[in-house]
């Protein structure tokens, strides 16, 4: 992943901090993790029930993956909406630059630059409020 991109934006115009934007967008960056290992959860799991314990772990160990697999589902909904919102036009483009750091000269986006990187600030500006 040596695409991501390592310029940070001003958004001051937001009241965003460079802390708060650094969280956001290393949030965003572990979008195709979350998404591949909620693909990998779902299946079946052998399990040996021979009557000997197994872990020292306690609870139910699927009730507890189903709700790991519920926080990342919310996440990734998340991410998607945000970008939907900040541009239903150019949602798709705004979501692969912020998640796999895709440079706006290597999309074919359908508009300017500048206002692709104010969608992008203004994407962030509504993550930032609702996480």
């Amino acid at each position: 992943m040596d695409t991501i991109c390592r310029r940070d934006i001003k958004l001051s115009d937001y009241n965003i901090s460079r802390a708060k934007y650094n969280e956001l967008k290393y949030f965003c960056i572990q979008y195709a993790e979350k998404k591949q290992k909620l693909q990998n959860a779902y299946g079946l799991k052998a399990t040996v029930n021979d009557g000997m314990p197994k872990s020292n772990l306690s609870g139910d160990s699927t009730a507890q993956e189903a709700v790991r697999n519920a926080m990342m589902q919310e996440d990734i909904q998340l991410i998607e909406e945000t970008a939907r919102k900040a541009s239903p036009e150019i949602y798709k483009w705004i979501l692969r630059n912020v998640t796999e750091g895709t440079p706006y000269e290597w999309m074919d986006v359908p508009v300017g630059r500048r206002q692709f990187y104010e969608y992008r600030r203004y994407f962030f500006y509504l993550l930032a409020q609702k996480r």
